[in-house]
């Protein structure tokens, strides 16, 4: 699908990061999906280790990452359609998954590392290279 004639400094490698942050904004909404109906459906799952400053209740957690996760889902969808509206939306919800993630460390620490790591990726990704998916045919 191309929206227009391609820009001069366009970049099919560009093109390529933007895609990669498309899918990972699928892929990590549908982790937060997951991971907020489990703590919806069984409290006990996540088990908090030691003293942390952002306890919160397991369903409380489970509501964030499964409303998250579905606005996830829909930017990562938006993006391949070369939408700003999506590449917004996606810089915003990759930075409050950063945050989130980081809130949820004591509940799922790897995890947790691995999400703030992509949601740092699809920051960069979306804004150096978002413009050059709508572009890519």
């Amino acid at each position: 699908m191309s929206t227009g004639t391609r820009p001069v400094n366009y970049s099919s490698a560009a093109a390529g990061w933007g895609m990669f942050a498309g899918i990972m904004l699928i892929i990590y909404g549908v982790f937060d999906v997951i991971q907020g109906i489990v703590a919806l459906v069984n409290d006990e799952f996540f088990v908090v280790t030691e003293e942390y400053i952002f306890q919160f209740n397991v369903t409380t957690w489970g509501w964030i990452h499964l409303i998250g996760g579905v606005i996830l889902i829909a930017a990562g969808g938006g993006i391949f359609g070369g939408s700003v509206l999506a590449r917004t939306i996606g810089v915003i919800m990759a930075g409050l998954g950063i945050i989130w993630n980081f809130a949820w460390l004591p509940y799922y620490p790897i995890w947790s590392i691995i999400a703030i790591a992509i949601g740092i990726a699809v920051i960069w990704a979306l804004t150096v290279h978002g413009k050059d998916v709508a572009y890519a045919a």
